[in-house]
């Protein structure tokens, strides 16, 4: 490249010719970054001070290199400044104001220089490479790609995608898959990032997106649409699980995905180094969704929390293991399909769990109603499960209860009210104890116990509460799915927001914290007021004299 700048007019183009093409850029690119280099060594021959320009003809290759002068009345800058005098030597016509152009004779590079404007032009031409890297490859985030390995460093494989480069980083691997140099391999295109050592390609063949992508160019009726794929999941390596469902009722979408003979999900299979993949029908009822997903288990029955995002699977004995899965992996990757945590019960299990509710919330109403033993059982076989049902719900439900009239019913309610009070008396000294002002109990959908929540969690003046955030406050649990003789201890803990337990909404969460930092609006205001008040003053005085 050194040699360009001194080469004759033909071989300047032939150059810069071969250039765009080699690195696949415009031709002009490269004739810019010519012109930039011979600019450069320009000034260094002439002096850095000037303003020296050059201009390399694309179709002839003639290069013309002046220097660009202002007219002025009193000159105060000699490199970019000529008098009227001087000028009309350069340019008849010349008038005060004018940028004129003084012609500069060629110039011989020497070897500094000529090093120099090589690297000038190295770094333009490379800049606009990765610029066209990257505008390429930015909009194809989601696409399959081949590529041949071209390396690998410290676990990570930079792959060769012809005109780019990408990586599969560790994490993206497919567990215990060996690559060498020189393998070619499909990945997903992961992300593109705009880096100042060019554009990064990230690749991945772990993500469930890569195994949707590899059926929908196995199976025709994916790839138009006729067949969707609800919901993936994957263990890399060892197992995944796919949701699919059919928009024509004349094709079962399981059956398209096996493919004659097992064909289609065996080419998915091998690609993925043989892992184990379970198609299931996608249901829009989530219990039965479940049921599919933790296939080949057989359930008993399911038990859906919608408040906690959680689904309660109860299997016979002899399923447990087989529900739970290796190292809790079918368990697992059911639970990703679906996104709710599974708890997988024995129907024991369930039944002593059922059995324990059912005699605590019977104590709970003998004692906070005053009822005897049956009337307290008799209320939780019909459903009742707190003092704010009993309390809240139409008293003709209450009364239609067989042995209940309509004088019990309103008994029964006045209790519970009267046990609601006493709850929250007890809350509201318990809250005064922590330290909690009493400002915070204005705050809208705060009852006291959210309140002594708060005073536990060390929230006890409005401007604690104003400074959390909405998911500080509300975020709702999220517990990886557990099972039977799970440790606790080994499970990922989201304790979410402070009151996550009581169900607030994200929007309620937000009016709260809104309400709590009203008081920092009226300061400013207050002192907005301060700040004007001694102005007035001064203006009466001045009148009054």
């Amino acid at each position: 490249m050194a040699t360009a700048i001194s080469a004759n007019k033909a071989e300047l183009l032939a150059i810069a010719d071969a250039v765009a093409r080699e690195k696949l850029i415009d031709k002009g690119i490269v004739i810019e970054a010519m012109e930039d280099a011979i600019q450069r060594a320009a000034r260094a021959r002439y002096g850095a001070e000037n303003d020296i320009r050059a201009k390399l003809d694309p179709n002839t290759g003639d290069l013309r290199l002046w220097r660009v002068v202002e007219v002025v009345e009193q000159v105060d800058d000699y490199f970019k400044q000529v008098d009227l005098k001087g000028a009309q030597k350069l340019k008849k016509d010349a008038a005060l104001g004018d940028y004129i152009v003084d012609p500069l004779p060629p110039i011989e590079f020497g070897r500094i220089a000529a090093q120099a404007a090589k690297q000038v032009i190295f770094q333009k031409v490379r800049d606009a490479e990765r610029e066209r890297q990257y505008e390429e490859f930015k909009d194809r985030a989601g696409e399959i790609i081949t590529g041949v390995v071209k390396r690998v460093e410290f676990g990570h494989v930079v792959v060769d995608l012809g005109r780019a480069e990408g990586v599969i980083r560790r994490d993206q691997q497919i567990p215990r898959e060996v690559v060498r140099v020189g393998d070619r391999v499909r990945s997903l295109i992961l992300n593109v990032r705009r880096e100042n050592r060019g554009p990064q390609i990230f690749l991945s063949r772990a993500h469930p997106d890569f195994m949707r992508k590899l059926f929908a160019q196995e199976v025709p009726e994916i790839y138009d649409g006729i067949i969707e794929i609800k919901a993936a999941a994957r263990d890399p390596g060892s197992r995944a699980k796919i949701g699919v469902i059919s928009h024509d009722g004349s094709i079962d979408p399981v059956g398209a995905c096996v493919g004659m003979k097992g064909s289609r999900v065996q080419a998915v299979v091998q690609e993925m180094q043989g892992e184990k993949i379970d198609i299931i029908p996608w249901s829009e009822d989530t219990a039965t969704f479940v049921v599919n997903a933790l296939q080949p288990a057989n359930v008993a029955r399911v038990v859906i929390d919608e408040e906690e995002e959680r689904i309660e699977v109860v299997v016979p004995d002899d399923q447990l293991s087989l529900a739970i899965g290796r190292r809790g992996q079918n368990v697992r990757l059911a639970s990703q399909l679906t996104g709710k945590g599974i708890d997988i019960l024995t129907e024991q299990d369930a039944s002593e769990k059922r059995q324990k509710e059912f005699v605590e919330r019977s104590s709970m109403f003998e004692k906070e109603l005053d009822v005897d033993e049956t009337l307290a059982q008799l209320l939780v076989a019909e459903g009742f499960g707190a003092l704010e049902e009993v309390a809240y719900v139409e008293q003709d439900e209450l009364a239609s209860i067989e042995g209940f009239d309509e004088e019990l019913a309103v008994e029964l309610q006045s209790r519970a009210a009267e046990a609601l009070e006493r709850r929250e008396e007890a809350n509201r000294e318990e809250r005064r104890s922590l330290g909690v002002e009493d400002d915070l109990a204005e705050m809208p959908y705060l009852t006291e116990a959210m309140l002594v929540t708060l005073g536990k969690a060390g929230i006890k003046t409005l401007d604690d509460l104003a400074d959390l955030a909405t998911d500080e406050l509300v975020q709702k649990k999220r517990p990886e799915p557990r099972r039977r003789n799970d440790n606790a201890s080994q499970r990922p803990e989201n304790k979410g927001g402070v009151l996550a337990e009581y169900g607030l909404s994200d929007e309620q969460g937000n009016e709260i914290i809104m309400a709590a930092r009203a008081h920092w609006f009226e300061d400013e205001d207050t002192a907005d007021n301060k700040a004007d008040a001694p102005a007035e003053e001064d203006a009466v005085a001045d009148s009054d004299q």
